[in-house]
């Protein structure tokens, strides 16, 4: 028999992102599984995509940077004691970072209404190190975007409400074995915390390889990602100026929305390589799926991720993976199905590209490697099966 379950997750479409994504096709393979979703999220992004055995609620918030997770975490609770009243919740599963509950809050919802599992995507902490980190490898604007600036500023602040989901979850689930050390390095938590791990999926459907042989012999390089300090593209930029000048037969696409779009084409502009880079910040889904398959190689240069979805993404389409040698990427990402580089290093980065960039039938060995990998360790099917479990385990 299945369970009804309360997902709250302050991003759901049409508010997309690592966080709504995940979200959107979790519930769905749960219901696969036989249980009924309820998704209460943050109102005023259009019309949710109707599907069968889910209902999306939506509630008020605050738009401000950061303290919207405290005002949204506020009203997403009372509508789930309405929501418990009038059709009972077997299991509350919180989306953390994006939600700031208090320990009477949890207390509350667990005396009140069901048990709770927490799904740990990343720290706040670890968000504003990776800014730092950013700003001293000179990444473009980072103290002008108000987000970025809200989390410099707040984090330190809004760690006290991770902190109470770590004791007011029955259950948490960290995406990565990173995000599990980060909490326990930054957090002390009480001994009987329970923490499963459990890496997300990609839609395997969407990402799947291509099968026609390319058609050009430029050497296309992808990068995805929101346009942000964070993400590392100012640093890519100077490492793709080392590749282009050793193997003029390349080019960069960028996708990602966000302010820094202008920033990186001056900087682009400023390296000599503006005729081989593109940024495009208004990609389609199906679109962004086709060039993951006619990318030679993604490149992932992150400074601070909890999973970090985008690697998957491309091993899924067929293609491999440079990413850093930090945190949570080297979980899935290593030297058969791509490669990994310092951190912040631009000639580790550049040697990486370049090293794999000579050698196609490697590249196309550790591309078939990566699409084995995700069907094996990171669907959606197998995310819905361990946290059917866990729910099952509260009841």
């Amino acid at each position: 028999m299945g369970l009804h379950i309360a997902m709250l997750s302050a991003e759901y479409p049409p508010r997309w992102g690592g966080m709504g994504s995940t979200v959107y096709h979790l519930s769905a393979a749960l219901v696969e599984l036989g249980h009924k979703i309820t998704i209460i999220t943050r109102s005023g992004a259009g019309d949710a995509p109707e599907r069968a055995g889910i209902t999306v609620r939506e509630v008020s918030w605050l738009y401000a940077p950061m303290a919207f997770t405290k005002s949204y975490g506020k009203y997403a609770l009372a509508d789930l004691h309405q929501l418990n009243a009038s059709n009972p919740v077997d299991v509350v599963h919180l989306h953390c970072p994006m939600i700031s509950w208090t320990e009477k809050q949890f207390i509350d919802c667990r005396t009140n209404i069901a048990p709770i599992v927490s799904s740990l995507h990343g720290t706040w902490l670890g968000e504003r190190d990776g800014l730092r980190i950013a700003a001293k490898q000179k990444e473009a604007a980072v103290w002008l975007n108000p987000n970025d600036m809200a989390i410099l500023i707040s984090a330190g602040h809004y760690a006290k409400y991770e902190r109470a989901a770590l004791s007011g979850s029955n259950i948490c689930v960290a995406n990565s074995q990173a995000t599990k050390l980060d909490f326990q390095d930054r957090y002390s938590p009480p001994s009987e915390w329970h923490c499963e791990v459990i890496h997300w999926g990609v839609d395997t459907d969407m990402f799947h390889p291509d099968e026609s042989p390319s058609e050009t012999t430029t050497q296309k390089l992808l990068a995805v990602g929101r346009l942000a300090a964070r993400k590392g593209y100012g640093s890519l930029l100077r490492a793709f100026a080392e590749v282009k000048s050793r193997n003029n037969d390349t080019e960069l696409l960028i996708v990602g929305r966000g302010k820094l779009r202008k920033k990186l084409e001056k900087q682009a502009k400023k390296l000599g390589i503006s005729n081989s880079v593109i940024i495009d910040s208004g990609m389609s889904f199906e679109k962004l799926a086709e060039e993951f398959r006619r990318a030679d190689l993604v490149v992932y240069p992150s400074y601070y991720e909890g999973q970090g979805l985008i690697p998957l993404e491309a091993m899924a389409s067929g293609t491999p993976v440079a990413t850093v040698d930090h945190g949570p990427l080297p979980e899935m990402v290593d030297e058969t199905v791509g490669t990994l580089f310092t951190m912040g290093d631009i000639d580790s980065m550049s040697s990486a590209i370049l090293t794999l960039l000579a050698d196609k039938d490697e590249m196309q060995k550790r591309g078939e490697k990566g699409r084995e990998r995700v069907l094996s360790n990171f669907t959606y099917k197998g995310n819905a099966e361990e946290y059917s479990s866990i729910y099952y385990s509260l009841v």
